[in-house]
């Protein structure tokens, strides 16, 4: 009798062993499995970029119509640099994957104002690359956007001289010089910031680089 009761005993420490093992498991391959989905959901993400190319400059032409977004990137260059005026020349808008990267190459019109002779049909030959964009969180909460190995370069043309011909026609003549900026740059998701500014040559204009980026909604 005391044998079977000594039986029991032990059966029942054995399973009560068997069930808080089990439950401990259970409990240690939760955190696992919820953040396997956290990171699942978070390479799924999708951020939307726009790079904005603005010229400052003396030349006493309008300004062109800039979007409401840049307002306070806007009333920033009037209160630190000394231009009369800015233009519009580039919007490019993107959609990059969380941890992705970004390679941009195109042609566009020509950075300088027009005036006198200045090369006003000359294209420029523009490039943006960004290593890894990725979505990070500060140290207070706040949700950043990360550009790591963020690179533009342009080339511009510039007139240099000119040539007169036998009958008096004046034609400039262009080289083409490149300019751009590399860098590193966090900013807070969907605020503008001005990454940096480039002479343009004689002119005395500048390119000024605005870049924007947010968690694409869709």
């Amino acid at each position: 009798m005391n044998n079977r009761k000594f039986l029991s005993a032990m059966l029942l420490t054995l399973c009560l062993l068997t069930s808080v093992g089990s439950v401990q498991a259970q409990d240690s391959n939760t955190p696992q499995t919820g953040t396997k989905q956290a990171e699942t959901k978070e390479n799924d993400t999708n951020i939307e970029t726009q790079l904005y190319l603005l010229v400052g400059t003396n030349a006493d032409v309008p300004d062109s119509r800039l979007p409401t977004a840049l307002d306070p990137v806007l009333k920033q260059l009037r209160a630190t640099l000394p231009f009369k005026n800015y233009r519009l020349t580039a919007t490019m808008i993107n959609r990059v994957q969380h941890h992705g990267r970004l390679e941009l190459k195109w042609i566009g019109g020509p950075m300088t104002t027009a005036t006198g002779t200045a090369p006003a049909l000359n294209p420029s030959f523009s490039n943006f690359n960004v290593r890894l964009i990725k979505l990070v969180q500060a140290n207070d909460g706040q949700q950043l956007v990360q550009m790591q190995g963020f690179n533009f370069g342009t080339r511009v043309p510039i007139q240099v001289s000119s040539t007169v011909a036998a009958n008096g026609t004046v034609t400039p003549v262009i080289n083409y010089e490149h300019t751009g900026v590399a860098t590193d740059v966090s900013m807070r998701e969907g605020e503008p910031v001005v990454v940096g500014t480039l002479n343009i040559g004689p002119s005395g204009e500048a390119i000024i680089l605005v870049v924007s980026a947010k968690r694409a909604t869709k």
